[in-house]
């Protein structure tokens, strides 16, 4: 049952600032987060503050570097259609692509994706976890056969999001405005571990919002990939998940990153498999190196253990096929 609260459509970026220094006040963008924690009764909700009617906050465009910008409200379908975004940075159109279902990904927005929430079923249900402000993990000796390999620490959440991994892999930056002014912040410094803050999913502060997402031009050579394995073909989240954005002079690697999703409390980057690539031709060896590599530190939970060779099968899989792309 979803509470009651007042709806207030913003005509400006300052209007909505303002509408959300309300106590109990949410941003909402596509809503299909929001609407879902409000009716799992993740947070307490007063009011609605939608910003869609927001138009300078959509569309995706070149930017003078060559990258582009994308809009906070740009769905995620115009994202996976975007002629320059699959031409530019495959990897993200083919992340955005692999989003829940046709629906959901019409009506959410790159915005919301990034800053979801996570969907560990004890914090979406009645339990006082330490998420919610609680003194215990549920899931650390629970029901845990989708939760962290990797980052776990207090909490073993996994971060949803499908298109986050694949802009960190391209080193995307998040542009947010707030009362104090505009501020951007790499997407790899957005996302914080529950080691951090185990309360926290990013670091917006109160009245803060996300208005766009910057990319920066592809650097020569760069090819990109997003890999999704997931239990059903569609409306499902990684249960293992590879962003690659690899730089290649003929067929050795340059340079990139390497991005995993379904593994973490946040997108979690593989410098292991990083270091162990850059600098060398792919071939099955190496890929096979480069797998063992990105598990070398993962520690499973008491049902999750499938998930280490899967990673590792993904991992070499994409590797080897974005070298012969």
């Amino acid at each position: 049952m979803i509470p009651e609260f007042n709806y207030v459509r913003a005509q400006s970026l300052t209007e909505a600032q303002q509408q959300l220094s309300t106590d109990g006040a949410r941003v909402c963008a596509g809503g299909s987060d929001l609407l879902g924690c409000l009716r799992d009764e993740v947070f307490d909700c007063s009011k609605v503050v939608s910003v869609t009617g927001l138009d300078e906050l959509r569309g995706i465009t070149r930017s003078r570097d060559g990258g582009v910008n994308i809009g906070a409200l740009t769905t995620i379908a115009e994202l996976a259609a975007n002629s320059t975004v699959q031409e530019l940075y495959p990897g993200l159109a083919q992340a955005a692509a692999e989003v829940a279902s046709p629906q959901l990904r019409n009506q959410g927005t790159i915005g919301g994706n990034i800053c979801q929430k996570p969907r560990c079923w004890y914090y979406r249900g009645e339990f006082e976890c330490l998420r919610k402000g609680g003194d215990t993990c549920y899931a650390m000796a629970g029901e845990n056969q989708y939760h962290c390999i990797l980052g776990g620490y207090r909490c073993y959440i996994v971060h949803p999001s499908d298109t986050a991994p694949a802009l960190l892999a391209l080193n995307a930056s998040v542009q947010i405005a707030g009362p104090r002014g505009e501020r951007v912040v790499p997407i790899e410094d957005f996302h914080v571990a529950p080691r951090d803050d185990v309360q926290r999913e990013t670091v917006l502060e109160d009245n803060e919002i996300v208005v766009a997402i910057s990319i920066p031009q592809p650097a020569s050579g760069l090819r990109s990939s997003y890999r999704k394995v997931r239990a059903r073909g569609s409306w499902d989240f990684a249960l293992a998940g590879v962003a690659l954005a690899l730089a290649f002079d003929a067929d050795r690697v340059t340079g990139g990153r390497v991005v995993l999703s379904g593994a973490a409390p946040i997108p979690w980057r593989s410098r292991e498999v990083e270091n162990t690539i850059i600098g060398q031709r792919i071939d099955a060896t190496l890929a096979r190196e480069a797998a063992d590599a990105a598990m070398s530190e993962a520690a499973a939970l008491k049902n999750n253990g499938y998930k280490i060779p899967l990673f590792k099968g993904v991992i070499e899989e994409q590797l080897l096929a974005i070298a012969s792309a």
